[in-house]
């Protein structure tokens, strides 16, 4: 494969166009700011979401979706998630069915609840019948952009579309493992957030280690049951996308989630938090679409619940902490 186009310039999506650009001879990303573009032209730098590491020159840096996928073989799309439907969108005339599609956004869209490998088929459905594969695992933007040894996983049904995108993105930094459960996969990735934000609250409230790891540990729990009742395989969240991501996006200072949880739980507000950030913090979307989803399938997702109610202004953090350790006692 010779041509990738990325379809998202924030900070994960120039890391990719970095850590990839020696696989392919011609990479192209496309930054939906224009003034962002043309200054990383000139600079090679993404000054906003990742400064301090330069682009390669084999990285075309566009503001033209046309011009960014025109004779792509791979389009691995890293958009916010509840912008992806808009950008398949607008990519549509543009794409044919010989491209390879990999999504990389963790999230579920608000209102369908669908995941981004179902959006994608969804938009791109009306032309052709698209290969969607999924891309996930712990990844901190800066330490891949660093290359710093990185593990993920790529995920759809189709064995060799999977083969064909792990050979195409593995390097030496950047290790892909192969799967076919992209329900778990991506359930996996987009409800991770939300236990990150829940962890970010405890440690925002002053709490210790022992509560940072009863959050990661029930949190898998929920994040299993979801899963599996939409159809996902529970050895799948013990992996990468899973367990991995999961103690990643709850410990690591370079969370976005675990940030605003974080702030949170020192008590200001989410609009106060959201409006100084300049990129997306997914888990805040996910954790609606999640219980959304949960009562869908018939579920009870307690943590996530909670976490929920603090989103929304109506509970309290420490408030949340109590009413989960009182719930009625269970078995593990």
């Amino acid at each position: 494969m010779r041509r990738l186009a990325i379809i998202g310039g924030g900070s994960w999506g120039t890391a990719l166009a970095i850590v990839l650009a020696p696989r392919f001879p011609e990479v192209r990303l496309w930054v939906y700011e224009a003034d962002l573009a043309e200054r990383m032209r000139t600079s090679r730098e993404n000054d906003v979401f990742l400064p301090g590491f330069t682009v390669p020159d084999n990285v075309q840096i566009l503001n033209d979706l046309r011009l960014v996928i025109e004779g792509a073989e791979v389009v691995l799309s890293v958009t916010p998630s509840q912008a992806t439907r808009t950008v398949y969108t607008r990519m549509l005339p543009g794409l044919d069915a010989g491209m390879l599609f990999a999504s990389a956004t963790k999230g579920l869209e608000r209102g369908t609840l669908l995941r981004m490998s179902e959006v994608i088929r969804e938009v791109v459905g009306q032309r052709f019948a698209p290969r969607v594969a999924v891309l996930s695992g712990p990844t901190f933007a800066r330490e891949v952009a660093a290359g710093e040894p990185t593990l993920l996983v790529v995920s759809s049904l189709d064995g060799e579309l999977n083969q064909a995108i792990q050979a195409a993105l593995s390097g030496p930094t950047f290790r892909v493992y192969r799967n076919e459960d992209p329900v778990g996969v991506e359930l996996a990735a987009s409800l991770k957030n939300v236990f990150a934000i829940g962890a970010g609250v405890c440690q925002g409230l002053g709490l210790g280690s022992n509560t940072t790891a009863a959050v990661i540990t029930r949190g898998l729990a929920e994040m299993t049951r979801l899963a599996v009742a939409a159809g996902g395989q529970p050895g799948t969240l013990a992996g990468l996308a899973g367990l991995g991501d999961l103690v990643l996006t709850c410990s690591g200072q370079l969370s976005r989630n675990r940030q605003v949880g974080f702030e949170l739980g020192r008590g200001r507000k989410l609009a106060d938090i959201t409006g100084s950030m300049q990129m997306v913090a997914e888990g805040i979307q996910t954790t609606y679409a999640a219980v959304d989803l949960a009562h869908r399938h018939g579920i009870e997702l307690p943590i996530t619940a909670e976490i929920r109610g603090i989103l929304r202004g109506e509970r309290e953090p420490r408030v949340a902490v109590r009413e989960l350790m009182e719930r009625s006692l269970k078995g593990e």
